[in-house]
């Protein structure tokens, strides 16, 4: 007798089904829990870019944003220069945040924050 090789992915699937519909029933319950918490200001809802609106962190942005390529301490890594000591001035560093060189592209920080961001890096030592 030959088994049928299509009845696993249907008990996958079947599984599969079952536990996001018993997921989603979960999230309903905890539905005020969550907008409450994103009323606090906790980090999630907002992408983490700060304790509020008002407030810029250039430091948290390059934590989040430059380390992936230019290390966790800013010394560089591969292609990538290192951001600590550069030689660039502010307003050079402000145009590459802004429009991007080489591999790293343009639009990483919000226009507003760009001069913060470049006297930041600038300030790195």
């Amino acid at each position: 007798m030959t088994k049928n090789p299509i009845i696993p992915y249907i008990l996958i699937m079947l599984f599969g089904i079952g536990l996001i519909f018993f997921l989603s029933v979960e999230g309903i319950g905890n539905q005020a829990e969550i907008a409450e918490s994103g009323e606090h200001g906790e980090e999630g809802a907002e992408g983490g870019e700060g304790a509020s609106a008002g407030e810029f962190d250039p430091e948290a942005v390059a934590q989040q944003k430059c380390i992936s390529c230019h290390g966790s301490s800013y010394e560089g890594q591969g292609n990538f220069p290192a951001l600590v000591g550069t030689e660039l001035s502010e307003e050079e560093i402000a145009d590459i945040i802004a429009n991007g060189k080489g591999a790293m592209p343009g639009g990483l920080v919000e226009a507003e924050h760009i001069d913060a961001m470049a006297a930041w890096v600038k300030s790195l030592e």
